[in-house]
């Protein structure tokens, strides 16, 4: 009976998450467009009919890893995958007509579970700690609904080990619906530093090596060589590489609003390399942001005489703007270097971890009333002590 209970409480509360309105918007650009699902897949043609045929003839693997650049549609990808399951006429290619199609392009089908890099709970219990992991995934996930055009999530944002335990207990209840359900966990590779331990890394893996034949988990990630190689190890990997400039310019004229005029959009091609997300998040400010977090890095290591005036000149009124644009810099160049020191140096990753940390807590307090000048001091004080 309470093995029931608790699958009707989970329903419950995934029906709470699902009745959220959402509406469709170009996020983090001038350029909008009011929709009811995500736009459809551009490019891969390839790729999706192979895809398609191992969904076909069942040979789909439970745990997958999709791999490669940032903003090629990995997460895309396996949302696509994860419709061609859950299709009423499945599996196989996705209808695209079918309730549960329709349902997955909104982002609405109780057995469609997308993981996405939230903040750290701040809750001290660990039951507390899932609640508040699913009420931060919900407004993700009721976020991305609404704008599905979305950018590198906050550097601070992470899975961490509450999110994992959440996916655990997911995994371990019947589908729904339908005979199946899907797990997509996006950027992978912020898996790394978890309270300076491996545990939601461990925790994942222990339901990596047993899933239930009713369940199918896909990864994404375009850093692999960050997750544990027990991680990967269990994983079949799906790579995904760029598009066409053709596929790049079609989306553009397709999916923003207005669309780009004709130099922007050369422009946007340019930069895009084969990535959709980057031609279509394309921005002056991230430049910005990272030349930010450089500038930072260098002064710390120059001492309280470069660091202090540049904590001075920090503008009083951009807690919300700039300065916490330059903290999720910040915190990716950190990560970054962490990746490069694990394998090799286990005293410099417990200090880039102890670093991380301690951006994430300026990046939190950022969200108040702090004073950003005296963030940004203290802040440097810290990172200097971690690099002496």
């Amino acid at each position: 009976m309470c093995y029931i209970w608790q699958h009707k409480l989970l329903i419950f509360n995934k029906l709470l998450v699902l009745a959220k309105p959402g509406t469709k918007t170009m996020v983090h650009t001038k350029q909008s467009d009011v929709g009811e699902h995500l736009h459809e897949v551009y490019g891969h043609e390839r790729l999706l009919s192979r895809l398609a045929a191992s969904l076909t003839d069942g040979r789909f693997p439970h745990a997958t890893l999709f791999v490669g650049p940032p903003g090629v549609g990995k997460q895309r990808i396996a949302i696509w995958v994860a419709q061609g399951l859950l299709c009423d006429d499945g599996p196989g290619a996705p209808c695209g007509k079918c309730q549960s199609c329709r349902q997955v392009a909104a982002l609405g089908h109780p057995d469609l579970h997308w993981f996405i890099p939230v903040p750290r709970p701040k809750a001290t219990d660990p039951d507390k700690q899932i609640d508040e992991a699913r009420g931060l995934l919900a407004d993700a996930v009721a976020d991305r609904r609404a704008r599905p055009l979305y950018d590198r999530p906050a550097g601070t944002a992470s899975h961490a080990l509450a999110s994992i335990r959440l996916l655990h207990r997911i995994v371990h209840v019947r589908p729904f619906q339908g005979p199946r359900k899907a797990v997509v966990l996006g950027n992978a590779e912020r898996l790394v530093v978890q309270e300076a331990s491996h545990e939601a890394a461990n925790a994942l893996l222990k339901i990596l090596e047993e899933p239930p034949a009713d369940t199918y988990v896909m990864l994404t990630t375009s850093e692999p060589q960050s997750l544990l190689p027990t991680i990967r190890s269990r994983l079949v990997p799906v790579r995904i590489g760029g598009v066409g400039d053709e596929t790049v310019r079609r989306f553009l004229s397709r999916e923003l609003r207005p669309p780009p005029a004709r130099s922007a959009m050369e422009q946007r091609l340019l930069k895009a390399e084969g990535s959709i997300g980057r031609a279509a998040l394309a921005r002056g400010w991230e430049n910005g942001a990272e030349k930010a977090a450089d500038g930072f890095l260098a002064a710390v290591q120059g001492g309280a005489r470069r660091w202090a005036p540049l904590a001075l000149a920090q503008a009083p009124w951009a807690a919300r703007g700039d300065f916490t644009a330059m903290l999720d810099a910040l915190a990716l160049r950190l990560r970054a270097g962490l990746l490069k020191r694990a394998p090799l140096d286990a005293q410099g990753t417990r200090r880039i971890a102890a670093a991380i940390r301690r951006v994430e807590e300026t990046r939190a307090a950022a969200q108040g009333n702090v004073n950003p000048q005296l963030a940004l001091a203290v802040l440097a004080r810290r990172l200097g002590e971690f690099a002496a």
